[in-house]
């Protein structure tokens, strides 16, 4: 009787965000990637596949030698066959099309020089598939693509019948489709041996079938636990030794099963990336709605049934959960449609894409601060390439938010502002020091925070070994009162030149918590906007909601430098009351230890009778000066965000919120200027 063999196709993802830190690419390549080859270099008979990102295979090539050597002689050995995807790692349904093409198409022609193979199959960067993409990598070169095998699901498939791969077209264009078995990516490597091989044969229930797996290489040495499990306790040696002593499973590449075997089927897929991704791109309150329903469910019968009905949303809702996110992606656009083919303008524009900086989810991604500053580094370069040392002031909806924003583009600076929220500036770019000092995140409410109440009361508790080790999307965290005491949301964008009118409860505490009275409809609606050559004016009818509605009148106009601009802020009400005006600036700095304000650290802190404050910045050693014919007391908070990542949760500082404070009874006129200047 013929046994019955599964192919085993066995791939691993590498990735690091561009220009990440050096510290955390070192502790990648020490802790996971180089073990890892090191391992597989041992037994060259076992096939598998590997995608490594352009940017991070450029870095190991020039920096991480040995592992490089490891990875050359694999390939040389014709043990490892590479795959391409887009060179920074971009969310290819993201970018536009000339650029999809571009991008794969140099990463194919770097694995060619390098490792002397032209990859015929594409890593899909986060699995987000939008079939829109298939003319545009077929033409790129592509015959195959990994996705999961919740995408077939999503599209109505069975489980049981995803052992091999689909056909499918867009226009035409024909494509390949792997899924990748979810079931083994829960399975390798965090059960034991024994339970990973059965995983394996359990994927296939045909003659002939495969099981497939490509998932991220962190998860054998980087993931909380891994180092440990993978490395020196030898399971990854243990896998690799059993996978090739079972007659019943047979290592191969992608490309050799594709060749050698027929299709499945046709199959059309939604948009669509992997379950969890689905469930992060929701708003806090959807998200937990969808774990309750799959609680009420049941593991089990959502597992048999519900899982192809109950889904989340899709990646790109990200660009509308985060306002900063958008704004971003959008730019991004702005930056490819009127770009310059050059190679210096392209590399800049294609290092924008990186997907990281543009979502959240389990990892820090868009909460990172330093990866927003790369973004905005690119940004900067292409706008300087674009706009040399000409000065310019554009009108249009970049962000496609239904209102106009303003840019103008100075010998120095760039800086934006949009209608939609108060005529506030969203956008406050350093053009020499490639450094956006508007780079901040509003503080918002995520599905995770609810765990942080819980986490109080849980211990984390090791698996037995026998069972295996944690998932990151199973490990329990602890989040300490500091933690808890972060947990603050704010119900406005927090952009800068926001508007407030408050009463006595407005101090530094109830700015830091966001609970301070406000009185009118200013920080968050809509402004009528007017331009001219070298200004924008804003201006909206509104009102002071006291005991009653008294009609009140914001007028602010910008008027541009090279380094900064002048504003007037003009302000008329019915209100015969006494009122707090608050003109709230919320500012980034790459290190709040860096920064002094008025020749002190940076910190919680009222101070009275002023006219202007400073603050210097030693990293980029530039001085912002606001400065006001009118006097003011400033109120001044750190500002923090609490973020989740494979660690546990982390509180990240995002800048500082300064707010410069009038009196203010029925009528008020100031005049002042915010520049940049040399330390």
């Amino acid at each position: 009787m013929e046994k019955h063999v599964t192919s085993l196709l066995f791939g691993v993802h590498m990735h690091q965000p561009v220009d990440n830190f050096d510290e955390a690419v070192e502790r990648a390549v020490e802790s996971c990637y180089a073990p890892f080859f090191a391992t597989m270099r041992k037994y060259p008979e076992f096939r598998f596949a590997l995608h490594c990102s352009g940017w991070l295979l450029q870095k190991i090539k020039n920096e991480y030698g040995d592992l490089f050597d490891d990875m050359l002689s694999l390939s040389r050995e014709g043990s490892v066959e590479i795959l391409t995807a887009g060179f920074y790692e971009p969310v290819l349904s993201s970018i536009p099309s000339s650029d999809r093409v571009a991008q794969i198409r140099k990463l194919s022609e770097s694995v060619e020089k390098n490792f002397a193979q032209r990859p015929e199959g594409l890593w899909l960067t986060e699995r987000v598939w939008e079939s829109g993409i298939v003319p545009d990598i077929v033409k790129a070169g592509v015959k195959y693509a990994i996705v999961d095998d919740y995408h077939f699901i999503s599209a109505g498939f069975d489980k049981e019948v995803l052992d091999g791969f689909f056909m499918s077209e867009e226009g035409g264009a024909e494509i390949a489709l792997f899924p990748i078995s979810q079931a083994l990516r829960y399975a390798i490597p965090f059960k034991p041996v024994e339970g990973a091989i059965e995983a394996i044969k359990a994927c296939t229930h045909s003659g002939g079938g495969a099981a497939v797996i490509f998932d991220d290489a962190e998860k054998f040495g980087m993931w909380p636990g891994t180092n440990e499990w993978v490395h020196r306790k030898g399971w990854l040696r243990s896998f690799v030794e059993s996978v090739l002593e079972d007659e019943e499973i047979q290592t191969r590449h992608y490309r050799e099963y594709l060749s050698k075997n027929r299709a499945k089927g046709v199959a059309y897929l939604p948009s669509v990336s992997y379950y969890e991704m689905g469930e992060w791109s929701l708003k806090a309150d959807d998200a937990l709605a969808l774990e309750r329903l799959r609680a009420r469910m049941g593991e089990e019968r959502f597992e048999r049934e519900g899982i192809k009905f109950l889904k989340g949303g899709i990646w790109k809702n990200f660009f509308v959960k985060y306002d900063e996110s958008n704004r971003l992606h959008k730019r991004m656009l702005e930056c490819s449609a009127k770009g310059i083919d050059t190679l210096e303008y392209q590399d800049r524009l294609h290092r924008l894409q990186t997907n990281d900086v543009f979502w959240h989810g389990v990892f820090g991604g868009l909460y990172l601060p330093n990866l927003r500053d790369n973004a905005y580094r690119y940004l900067i370069e292409c706008e300087n390439m674009r706009y040399s040392a000409s000065s310019a002031l554009e009108r249009a909806d970049t962000d496609l938010d239904g209102h106009e924003e303003v840019k103008w583009v100075g010998e120095e600076i760039i800086a934006r502002f949009e209608s939609r929220y108060g005529g506030q500036m969203v956008e406050f770019c350093d053009r020499e020091k490639l450094f956006n000092f508007q780079n901040v995140l509003t503080r918002r409410k995520e599905a995770y925070h609810e765990k942080i109440a819980e986490s109080g009361t849980q211990k984390r508790e090791a698996k037995p070994e026998e069972e295996g080790i944690s998932t990151i999307h199973t490990a329990a965290h602890r989040a300490d009162e500091k933690i808890r005491e972060a947990l603050v949301y704010d119900w406005y964008v927090k952009n800068s030149f926001i508007d407030h009118i408050s009463d006595h409860s407005l101090d530094v505490q109830t700015l830091r918590k966001c609970s301070f009275k406000e009185l009118s409809d200013f920080a968050n609606q809509p402004f009528k906007m007017r331009v001219d050559s070298k200004s924008a004016a804003f201006e909206r009818r509104g009102g002071i909601y006291d005991y009653r509605k008294f009609d009140t009148l914001l007028k602010k106009r910008y008027d541009f430098q090279k380094n900064g601009f002048d504003f007037t802020i003009e302000l008329e009400s019915e209100s015969p009351h006494i009122y707090e005006y608050g003109v709230e600036l919320n500012l980034h700095f790459a290190n709040l230890e860096d920064v002094e304000l008025e020749s002190g650290p940076i910190g919680t802190a009222t101070l009275h009778e002023l006219r202007s404050f400073e603050m210097s910045d030693s990293y980029t050693g530039r001085l912002l000066r606001f400065e006001t014919d009118h006097y003011f007391s400033l109120l001044t908070t750190e500002l923090q965000t609490v973020s989740q990542s494979e660690e546990g949760f982390e509180l990240m500082t995002q800048g500082v919120t300064v707010m410069a404070v009038f009196p203010f009874s029925k009528r008020l006129s100031i005049r002042g200027s915010l520049k940049v200047l040399d330390v």
